[in-house]
């Protein structure tokens, strides 16, 4: 490491903890929302658009009505006569605006959102009104009165509703708001698609009064046989029992509550879940009122020198990238239909890995991903140069990777937490990731921490990796871009690497762009041949990496993204999907197939 980086990083060491921020501690989200009794308001409903948001300003107070002037039917947004769902257009829910109505395709600003529904309250429940996602910002309403909002676009929030609810008609209105903000996680500037909506499904939950709220239940840190964990219970009284049961292993724990939380320890021999035997088991949480019951899978996960081992086993990651984009129609992917499209084609690659870039995706594509075999790397929109000076903005990006933790931390197949995908060396910004990873940490250290960069430095001999970020992760991604950005394909088979760390490397990001059905030379940009070329010359770059523990290569799928306009070729997409938008494979796929077939 240079001199400059040892200063560099000491000044870093010293600035650190300014941005650290409160006690560490997970979010109060419902775990494993499929196992409890819900209602789904997904479906048609009813939306205004609102480019000025008129139906959020009063002109004359010069500030947020903030519900104020929301009138007792509710039937617009505010005061005004040209504002009236009854009359208004109609979006489904999941989905995106932008595919769903051309004349919303580039929008960015607010759109409201409005679903009647019928209920009947019970006294000895609780019902929550559970949003899987929303893009960007949301507001939302319940019969007239504000519950609350929430920022980030890719991970859950909730509403405790029970008072609100009444008998017979009641009514949703949610203000929706994706525009791009300097200070926002990720920032202006981010290659996908802004999709805005309510992009993911809506649900009441209902539970007991005293009800579990949350759980953790995994192996030891490094100990394949011992499970523990906690249970925290919501209105539960001090001393009251919860009993943990895994019956295929014959294994039940009771554990009392203290202060509304449950630890338990028990010794157990469960077969591992790994990429050929993704083992679940069915594990049943209990109280005196409640019982849920999930499917949790264990196994360890850590680095020996340069090697990750996954249960001790050094384990080389073949994977590929992934956006949450659906497959044939574009847009935000909404089912696990979709979801599993995208998972089958990895597999028909070869991969026994997945980065799920650049934000968290939907639980259901975790879980699925889960079951059949896919070791996997979450991540939050930490992207590019996002304001790493700005308190606010680290309090943002750090309540998205604590969401994203508190609703993944019983997958098995969650190996990786990534904190920033391509981020600017600066002082401001190891002091930003540095604390991120150290609270990623303090909610879960039995999973490996990773970011992906792109700031290897370069010179005669080759490329080094001497980012100081390196020294906060435990796997350095990286991102590089030979035969496309830089270079000539043929050119990328003789760099050498070197890293000033010994850890493991995950070659991130790799490849080039194709527009399916185009044919040519090997040296023309945008033909099959020239990605496929791309393809050979840096597998062979990245056999000669002896410290590569894997590679995600850039991407499954071709995705949208406004910063692709070219016309004839990209059309809005970014085109270095192995797969067409429409399912078609490219030439570089069955490149990368072969590869896999004999790593």
């Amino acid at each position: 490491m240079t001199v400059f980086k040892k200063l560099f990083l000491l000044i870093i060491l010293t600035i650190a903890p300014r941005l650290i921020a409160q006690e560490t501690q997970f979010s109060n989200l419902i775990q494993n929302i499929d196992s409890r009794d819900k209602i789904s308001l997904n479906g048609l409903w009813d939306i205004i658009i609102d480019p000025l948001e008129n139906g959020f300003y009063n002109h004359r107070l010069q500030e947020k009505n903030d519900g104020y002037f929301l009138n007792a039917k509710m039937k617009s947004p505010s005061d005004l006569v040209e504002y009236n769902f009854d009359s208004s257009d109609q979006l489904m829910v999941p989905g995106d605006w932008n595919t769903q109505m051309e004349r919303l395709y580039y929008y960015e600003g607010t759109v409201w959102y409005k679903k009647d529904f019928d209920f009947t309250p019970k006294t000895d429940e609780l019902v929550y009104l559970y949003f899987e996602a929303a893009n960007y910002e949301a507001i939302v309403y319940l019969n007239g009165k504000k519950l609350g909002s929430h920022i980030g676009g890719y991970t859950p929030f909730q509403f405790e509703v029970s008072d609100l609810l009444k008998e017979g008609n009641n009514f949703v209105v949610v203000k929706v708001d994706n525009t791009r903000k300097r200070e926002n996680v990720p920032t202006v500037n981010q290659d996908w698609w802004n999709y805005g909506g309510i992009t993911r499904s809506v649900h009441l939950i209902k539970t007991p009064k005293k009800h579990i709220q949350d759980y953790y239940i995994q192996l030891a840190k490094n100990d394949p046989n011992t499970i523990e964990g906690w249970v925290t219970v919501n209105n539960a009284s001090e001393g009251e029992m919860v009993k943990v049961n895994i019956p295929e292993l014959k294994k039940t724990v009771e554990a009392t509550l203290k202060n509304g939380k449950a630890s338990f320890s028990l010794k157990a021999k469960p077969t591992l879940w790994d990429t050929q035997n993704p083992k679940l088991y069915e594990v049943v949480i209990a109280t005196q009122t409640d019982r849920i019951t999930d499917q949790i899978g264990f196994r360890t996960i850590q680095t020996n020198g340069s090697k990750i081992l996954l249960n001790g086993k050094e384990t080389f990651l073949k994977g590929i990238c992934i956006h949450e984009e659906a497959p044939f129609k574009t847009g935000r992917v909404t089912s696990k239909e979709e979801c599993i499209t995208l998972l089958n084609w990895a597999k028909q690659l070869g991969c026994n890995f997945i980065r799920l870039a650049h934000y968290p995706h939907s639980e259901t594509m975790v879980r699925e991903a889960e079951k059949m075999g896919f070791l996997i790397w979450s991540e939050i929109p930490v992207y590019w140069t996002i304001m790493f000076e700005n308190e606010a903005t680290y309090a943002n990006a750090e309540n998205q990777l604590t969401e994203m933790i508190s609703r993944d931390k019983n997958r098995a197949g969650v190996v990786l937490w990534s904190v920033a995908n391509e981020t600017p060396e600066s002082p401001e910004r190891l002091s930003f990731l540095t604390n991120l990873a150290n609270h990623a940490r303090k909610l879960d250290n039995t999973r490996l921490i990773t970011a992906a960069l792109d700031t290897q430095s370069q010179d005669a001999k080759g490329r080094l990796i001497e980012d100081p970020l390196g020294n906060a992760v435990d796997v350095i991604g990286i991102n590089n871009y030979c035969g496309w950005y830089y270079g000539t394909p043929e050119s990328c088979a003789e760099i050498k690497w070197k890293s000033a760390y010994n850890k493991p490397m995950i070659m991130s990001e790799v490849g080039g762009g194709a527009l399916f059905n185009l044919h040519g030379e090997k040296n023309e940009r945008w033909t099959e041949e020239y990605q496929a070329e791309v393809y050979k010359n840096n597998i062979e770059m990245m056999e000669n990496i002896d410290f590569l523990s894997g590679i995600s290569p850039w991407i499954l799928m071709d995705f949208r993204s406004s910063r692709r306009p070219l016309k004839r070729i990209q059309e809005d997409f970014n085109r270095k999907g192995l797969i067409s938008e429409q399912g078609m494979k490219k030439q570089a796929f069955y490149i990368l197939q072969d590869y896999y077939s004999k790593k």
